[in-house]
């Protein structure tokens, strides 16, 4: 089953939609409360927590921090609340009054900031819970709060956000400027975009998903979370080199040969059962010597006929690693583009300096065309900076469609993929940002196009290429080579139910 994410104000509208129909937001602000309380308070006793402080803001999430103040005090823990000036929330004082009725100790944040401005103790507790700011934030933080957040990040214990870590932008995953990180989040009714893509795996630890109130008819998801667990078909007895398709990578400048080489060998590890090269014939041997089961050709001694008779024999191709960008790779480009646009029969991945010319020579793309650009290969397709594609990368993939057609891959940390709907993958790692390994993605792309079609989807193969990244990091991620994938795509492209 799909698991859904949500634009913000979806689920806020949502929320709306569920109090018109008499249901109390109280009411539900004391059930989320609930609910968070009773998970914590197996593992705090467990871990031996005794100590917790609660930060509260000034709205709704500082209602289900006091209630959680409360129902964790009732079960015999020591409560702090550190809390801000109140909003005129009705909500929220009752919140308060049930806390004090408790007798929740509740102290001003101003109070915390000055006893750290004047380099005095401050209290040392377990665990401490954010409940500052909830989904609704969408602003540049003023000095104050990020002080706020600054202190929050300098304490030692476990630390807890509710529904969203304070200071993360609900929808992009971009902090303002800061945010607060935590261990877990307990995120409130649905799946929030921002926990999953930009800089949000930073900050959320383990995302813990509490669910309140029935999924209604208008409520729609912005994306969807890619699979975790993919099966590929299983391959037929009788089957043969010819069964598993022929996989063509086109590029390989003649200073640039080590992109075609770890394209080629992941489109072999990922299944393909042939693999053609096209590149300059300077790195023939090269190929040959390590991996002489890809055959090769001179990208130079093709002619245009010569290009279509090639592309009758191929199922997927590749193209754009290691081309360049100088005048004889643009003019390989046009020789080879159009081509492959038009032959609605391959599976055609474009990568790389093939996505650069193709911003230099803006053309719409069929939907065999599997775009796979970084943020900084978007921002030139674009026109825009890499920090405007981070600021919001969900409305740059959907421009980035928009413009050029097409299917996309927009990689990067929770690497979101366009095809008739948005998948975010939650997979992959940080050791994963290292050269070559968005050419081992296009080889897996082709290589399993070219085996299965539309019996496996674009967002199931990023996965994939996110899941063996993981197996290589299981023993660190500094240091990872983009070459030494091959076994765990072998490993990855096997897995059984």
């Amino acid at each position: 089953m799909q698991r859904s994410v949500y634009h913000s104000q979806s689920i806020q509208a949502w929320e709306q939609r569920w109090f018109a129909q008499q249901n109390s937001s109280l009411g539900l602000m004391q059930q989320a409360a609930w609910t968070i309380s009773q998970q914590l308070i197996e593992p705090f006793n467990k871990n031996k927590i005794q100590k917790i402080s609660i930060w509260c803001g000034q709205g709704n999430n500082a209602g289900d921090g006091y209630y959680i103040a409360a129902f964790l005090k009732q079960h015999g823990f020591h409560i702090t609340v550190y809390a801000t000036e109140l909003s005129q929330s009705l909500d929220l004082k009752q919140a308060v009054q049930y806390a004090l009725l408790n007798r929740v100790d509740i102290q001003s944040i101003d109070y915390l900031l000055s006893e750290n401005a004047n380099h005095q103790e401050i209290p040392t507790f377990d665990c401490h819970i954010d409940a500052l700011f909830g989904i609704g934030l969408n602003r540049m933080l003023d000095q104050k709060w990020q002080s706020i957040i600054q202190l929050f990040n300098s304490q030692i214990g476990l630390k807890i956000a509710i529904d969203i870590p304070s200071g993360l932008h609900a929808n992009t995953g971009q902090a303002l400027p800061c945010a607060i990180q935590v261990d877990q989040t307990f995120t409130i009714l649905g799946y929030k975009a921002g926990l999953f893509t930009g800089q949000g795996k930073e900050y959320v630890g383990k995302l813990h998903l509490v669910s309140l109130i029935p999924i209604d008819t208008e409520l729609k998801p912005l994306a969807y979370l890619s699979p975790e667990k993919i099966v590929l078909p299983k391959r037929q007895a009788f089957g043969h080199k010819g069964s598993y398709g022929h996989v063509l990578v086109v590029g390989g400048h003649a200073d640039m040969g080590g992109a075609v080489i770890m394209s080629a060998e992941a489109a072999f590890h990922a299944g393909a059962g042939k693999v053609s090269v096209v590149c300059h014939a300077k790195h023939h041997q090269a190929i040959l010597a390590r991996s002489p089961n890809i055959m090769v050709r001179d990208i130079n001694a093709l002619d245009q006929k010569s290009i279509q008779h090639l592309l009758t024999q191929i199922d997927a191709v590749c193209f754009g690693m290691g081309l360049g960008r100088d005048e004889w790779a643009e003019q390989i480009y046009l020789e080879w583009f159009n081509l492959l646009n038009q032959n609605s029969h391959l599976e055609v991945v474009l990568d790389a300096d093939g996505l650069w010319f193709l911003a230099k020579h803006p053309q719409q793309l069929n939907t065999h065309l599997y775009a796979t650009p970084h943020s900084g290969e978007a921002a030139t397709l674009l026109g825009c900076s890499a920090g405007d594609i981070e600021q919001d990368r969900i409305v740059a993939i959907h421009n980035l469609q928009q413009k050029y057609a097409g299917q996309w891959v927009l990689k990067g940390a929770g690497s979101l993929v366009l095809e008739a709907e948005l998948f975010i993958c939650t997979q992959g790692n940080a050791g994963m940002g290292t050269g070559g390994m968005g050419d081992v993605l296009a080889g897996m792309i082709a290589s399993l196009k070219a085996q299965f079609h539309e019996q496996v989807a674009l967002h199931e193969i990023i996965s994939l290429h996110a899941q063996a990244g993981d197996l290589l990091a299981e023993n660190g991620m500094r240091g990872l080579q983009a070459h030494e994938m091959g076994k765990m795509i072998y490993t990855v492209v096997n897995q059984e139910n």
